[in-house]
């Protein structure tokens, strides 16, 4: 179960209080309090659990997330207007911001975390990559994304927005498509419509070694993705490869199955 927040007895900060808007860091301010509580509201609540939060600009989330006592919290945050906001409006982050880009950043933690966070659009899908390297010790993600990325992550085989992050992502966690988020939410409103989802980490279940080969073997697989495998992968995978059945077919139609399949058979080392 989720944990919820009691709120705060201040309204939030005006836009214009977080200082300049940084159009190059993808920057859109989530003002609603309702979405904002239904956010940290999914995150998985447990005693002694340790956060990151990623881009917490204005602290629309920041300040639900630091009521939680019990847990060990960290932000990673590069603009410095944002960080020393955050430091002047809630006072309890102080020494708890990493002031860094999240796409170069060590493991912010030794044990296992979960990250939350109202990812900046133009570098969502980075994140993502930045999350399966950090794998082994993420349990949970909960994020909010451009609702288009969020649907093609979420996607299943045979969609036409099935692709590489939908393979590598469900390969690891469990996804979920938790609700979507109306434009007018933000400050200032995006272009496009949001969307919330939710990685739960399902401890590798198969048994992938190597993760560069994997990741390799897909994002070949789905480069060329109107050619069939036995074009796309004939650079990738060794010639014996060429004869299975599943060269037939299109990246698109292999499932997350099929794929580690491919992997394990002729993408590993030491054939």
């Amino acid at each position: 179960m989720g944990y919820k927040p009691k709120p705060r007895q201040h309204s939030a900060p005006s836009a214009d209080s977080y200082g300049q808007l940084k159009k190059s860091l993808g920057q859109h301010f989530l003002h609603d309090e309702n979405v904002c509580r239904k956010i940290v509201d999914h995150v998985v609540h447990t005693p002694g659990m340790r956060v990151l939060e990623v881009g917490p600009g204005g602290g629309a989330l920041t300040k639900y997330l630091l009521q939680w006592s019990d847990a060990d919290y960290k932000a990673i945050e590069i603009d410095r207007e944002k960080v020393d906001f955050l430091n002047r409006t809630y006072p309890e982050i102080q020494g708890k911001i990493l002031m860094r880009d999240i796409l170069q950043a060590d493991m912010p933690f030794e044990e296992d975390f979960t990250v939350v966070g109202n990812f900046p659009y133009n570098i969502s899908s980075p994140i993502l990559f930045k999350v399966l390297e950090w794998e082994p010790k993420v349990n949970e993600v909960i994020g909010m994304f451009q609702k288009e990325v969020a649907l093609r992550v979420a996607a299943g085989p045979g969609s036409k927005v099935y692709g590489i992050l939908s393979v590598l992502m469900q390969a690891f966690f469990q996804v979920e498509y938790l609700f979507d988020v109306n434009e007018k939410c933000f400050t200032p409103p995006p272009k496009v419509m949001s969307g919330v989802l939710r990685f739960t980490n399902l401890h590798n279940p198969h048994s992938i070694t190597d993760k560069r080969r994997f990741i390799i073997l897909v994002k070949a697989g789905f480069n060329q993705r109107r050619k069939t495998l036995r074009n796309a992968l004939k650079s990738t995978l060794p010639p014996e490869a060429m004869a299975d059945p599943l060269m037939d077919k299109r990246a698109e139609q292999l499932s997350v199955a099929d794929f580690v399949g491919l992997y394990k058979k002729y993408g590993t080392p030491n054939q």
